[in-house]
């Protein structure tokens, strides 16, 4: 049976579609329409609040909750009083839901954030030269049942020949382009799906081999 896999808050489409090019039966989620040129079945995203969908068989969840009330770089706003506390409370609480959602294999993706603090520490922090692309951008992993990702082309020694504005061009980027910031790297999409595909497919098929000896020895 196709693994079904669960893009949740991603209109791009990035790595949804890294997973479908694979085989695997993907979807994504997101309040905004998807944006992805190859979107043309519409029945692969559903426009809405994750929550709804969530409980609908998924063998793994990649989520990429909004970083707005949860990056440490944002943290002061909270703690200077510029913005109402329930904010960062209530984008915690979707984070746990998240996590705690009935997928066996979970990955939720965001910068350096208070999640570590509030939550729990990540399990894994990358960087896009790690993957191909020349720029540093720190990001956190939080997993469940799912291994760390190992890098696929370390660009490193390039990434750190270029002018700081070009190598940390996402913290150079001026107000209004949150968009834009957001945008997640075709790099690290390519590795989450193969790599991370072929360990759900390898322990799907070990867990009806455990299934088939139980009922055996009945």
């Amino acid at each position: 049976m196709t693994k079904r896999v669960l893009i949740a808050c991603e209109y791009s489409g990035t790595v949804r579609d890294e997973f479908l090019k694979l085989g695997f039966d993907a979807h994504s989620c997101d309040i905004l329409p998807c944006e992805s040129k190859y979107c043309l079945d519409l029945s692969r995203h559903h426009q809405g609040d994750v929550m709804e969908i969530l409980n609908q068989n998924w063998d793994l969840m990649i989520a990429h909750p909004p970083c707005t009330h949860l990056s440490v770089s944002g943290a002061r706003w909270f703690t200077e009083g510029k913005k109402p506390m329930h904010l960062r409370d209530d984008a915690i609480a979707f984070v746990q839901k998240l996590m705690d959602a009935d997928i066996k294999h979970i990955a939720i993706e965001n910068p350096v954030s208070v999640i570590s603090s509030y939550i729990r520490k990540s399990d894994q922090m990358i960087n896009p030269y790690q993957f191909g692309h020349k720029e540093y951008k720190r990001t956190c992993l939080w997993l469940k049942d799912l291994p760390k990702l190992i890098e696929t082309d370390n660009v490193k020694a390039e990434t750190d020949q270029l002018h700081p504005k070009e190598k940390n061009r996402i913290w150079w980027l001026g107000s209004g382009k949150g968009k834009e910031r957001s945008l997640f790297y075709q790099g690290i999409a390519k590795a989450m799906a193969k790599q991370w595909g072929d360990y759900i497919t390898q322990n799907k098929v070990e867990d009806r081999e455990v299934e088939r000896r139980e009922n055996n020895a009945i």
